[in-house]
């Protein structure tokens, strides 16, 4: 089968394309022809070695596919071959990954796709939606009425937290550039600030007299001490991008007013928590509620270029998408 993979970490130049034995599925695994993958930023991360992962080489790169059940092992009992699935936990903890022809997926981390959901739709969103899932209902418990701020509201995780916060009844307050107040309107957004705005935090506690019951920083400004000021009492702060450090938690404000800071990776979410979330994005990708802002399609065999341009950052509000079929794709 035709594979994406690499023989030692590194630079995007160690990704390799070619021909490696299709694998064979165990007791409790699916046997998967991906029709699409794609490219994540933790795609990257473990191909460099950024982020340390157990792996064997050669290792098949890639985190999220759309395919076609091609075999069972026997206690995979939930599947049947030629039904529609996906996945978003490949490629890591001594998994291999998902940009190849042919994938062999734990049952417990495949899900039916509905139908009606578009294939390269719903895996460009499988890693950003999921992630602005876990931020909102797993780690942030957003409620029906509540308001909720994010972040980054027109990236591809912000953007996805905008959609599902307004459609579980929340009122939204989009932070973004100011180009894009109408996007993030077309979103469900009550209200877009300007992220560039040297006042930001001063109009949002404006906007918000009684406080902000939710706080979600998609873009990794993680101005934790400043957003912190803004939150009602028992109001939430998530934090799930960014490395930086060097913010000053007011401890005081924390305790007296039951004030939460969370930070999460979706690596760490277990097989119920992404179930969970692929439930509410799969269903959303279905209705046509929830679509990805732009896609640039690719061959399989672009992998190593998708990486290159993922990493000087080419990929704010576009999803690179990888097709596995002839191993070429049109833009």
């Amino acid at each position: 089968m035709f594979a994406a993979y690499i023989d030692r970490l590194g630079s995007p130049d160690v990704i390799s394309h070619g021909e490696l034995a299709r694998p064979r599925p165990g007791h409790t695994d699916v046997l998967v022809d991906v029709e699409v993958t794609t490219v994540n930023h933790v795609d990257t991360f473990v191909r460099s070695g950024a982020w340390r992962t157990p792996i064997e080489f050669p290792f098949v790169i890639g985190r999220d596919l759309v395919g076609t059940v091609a075999g069972t092992g026997a206690g995979a009992t939930s599947f049947t071959p030629g039904d529609r699935v996906w996945s978003l936990s490949m490629g890591y903890a001594g998994r291999q990954g998902s940009a190849a022809e042919s994938v062999v997926v734990p049952a417990e981390r495949l899900y039916h796709l509905p139908t009606e959901a578009d294939g390269p739709a719903a895996v460009a969103l499988a890693h950003p939606a999921a992630t602005a899932h876990l931020a909102l209902f797993t780690h942030g418990r957003a409620r029906p009425g509540e308001t909720v701020v994010v972040v980054g509201a027109a990236g591809n995780v912000g953007g996805a937290a905008v959609v599902l916060a307004a459609h579980a009844g929340a009122r939204v307050i989009a932070v973004a550039s100011g180009r894009d107040a109408e996007y993030c309107a077309s979103l469900g957004a009550n209200t877009h600030l300007d992220a560039s705005s040297p006042d930001l935090h001063e109009r949002l506690a404006k906007e918000c007299p009684a406080g902000v019951d939710l706080y979600i920083d998609a873009a990794g400004r993680n101005e934790a001490d400043r957003a912190l000021g803004t939150l009602a009492r028992r109001g939430r702060l998530v934090l799930l991008a960014g490395m930086a450090d060097g913010a000053r938690l007011p401890v005081g404000s924390l305790y007296l007013r039951d004030r939460s800071v969370i930070g999460f990776a979706i690596s760490q979410a277990t097989v119920d928590e992404l179930a969970e979330a692929a439930r509410n994005v799969g269903g959303l990708v279905a209705a046509g509620r929830l679509a990805p802002r732009r896609l640039e399609h690719l061959p399989l065999a672009e992998a190593a270029r998708a990486h290159r341009r993922l990493e000087s950052g080419e990929g704010r509000g576009k999803r690179f998408v990888l097709h596995t079929g002839s191993h070429s794709a049109g833009t």
